[in-house]
């Protein structure tokens, strides 16, 4: 791990491009925030996990009065800490003061570029920013997969999963096979509007407005984004058309219904039909 001088030095050197006069974030007539030594818009800081990297910033009143000001970091995009050496910082009028700052780069964070600010707040509220650019360094890694598929009647729902270290805007291709193979739905790569940051998912859903009415499909879903992610997920739906379905066994029991109500009258009559009896008479004669 580089010391904070070194750390220092690199941010220094890896500088957005140099003006001729710093620009100086104003939120107020009197006080202005702006990175130290001139000629800088924002800060840019580069370095692996576990780097602690040095600067300063510098706070100008130009008004007639003191000023106090609180400091703060935010908005970095993975919580990367920014520490102060003071605080709050107190100016006398017509007077700047340079306070340095430290950002760690958390040991974990995945490669890429993040964006935060320093922000300098005074008592009345007024507020201004200083924009910090980080990008952390480290090998880059795409790993994308599909999970949670499934068919709800005409949508088809799934979840991408950035496993990877690197922003991903992943392409989708959708495809089912009904019985004997007989092709349903087959739509060509695509673009998704959609960016997945390291660690994160999302949901997202296809339309199927024209799937069978009564088939078995197998669904499958390939994503694929660069550097060479690429992942396949695959379920079976099975498409019944409920309600032709119901109908029939509506009439199939109404059917049964009348049949049993018939069965039961005849019944009933045979049973109060007079009885008749034959009677074999046997005997010898004389």
């Amino acid at each position: 791990m580089p010391s904070a001088q070194s750390a220092a030095r690199v941010l220094g050197l890896a500088a957005l491009t140099v003006l001729a006069t710093a620009p100086r974030a104003s939120a107020a007539e009197g006080w202005s925030l702006a990175p130290a030594g001139g000629g800088r818009p924002s800060f840019y800081a580069e370095g692996t996990p576990g780097t602690v990297l040095q600067d300063t910033v510098s706070v100008t009143n130009s008004g007639r009065q003191p000023v106090t000001l609180r400091l703060s970091g935010t908005g970095t995009g993975t919580r990367v800490p920014v520490t102060f050496a003071e605080g709050s910082v107190r100016v006398p009028a017509r007077t700047r003061a340079d306070v340095p700052f430290t950002v760690t780069v958390p040991a974990g964070a995945a490669p890429g570029d993040r964006v935060g600010g320093l922000v300098a707040e005074d008592r009345a509220g007024r507020t201004a920013t200083v924009r910090i650019r980080l990008r952390v360094g480290g090998p880059a890694l795409s790993a994308l997969t599909v999970e949670h598929l499934a068919v709800h009647g005409d949508r088809i729902t799934y979840e991408l999963v950035n496993r990877g270290t690197t922003v991903l805007v992943p392409r989708l291709a959708v495809h089912a096979d009904g019985v004997f193979g007989r092709v349903l739905l087959d739509r060509s790569p695509r673009t998704l509007p959609v960016r997945l940051a390291p660690g994160t998912r999302t949901r997202l859903s296809e339309p199927w407005p024209g799937h069978p009415a009564l088939d078995a499909a197998d669904v499958r879903l390939t994503a694929t984004a660069a550097g060479g992610a690429q992942d396949t997920a695959s379920t079976r739906a099975r498409f019944v058309p409920w309600g032709a379905v119901a109908g029939t066994a509506g009439a199939l029991t109404a059917g049964a219904a009348v049949t049993a109500v018939r069965l039961r009258r005849r019944r009933a009559h045979r049973a109060a039909e007079p009885t008749s009896t034959e009677v074999e008479l046997t005997g010898a004669v004389r």
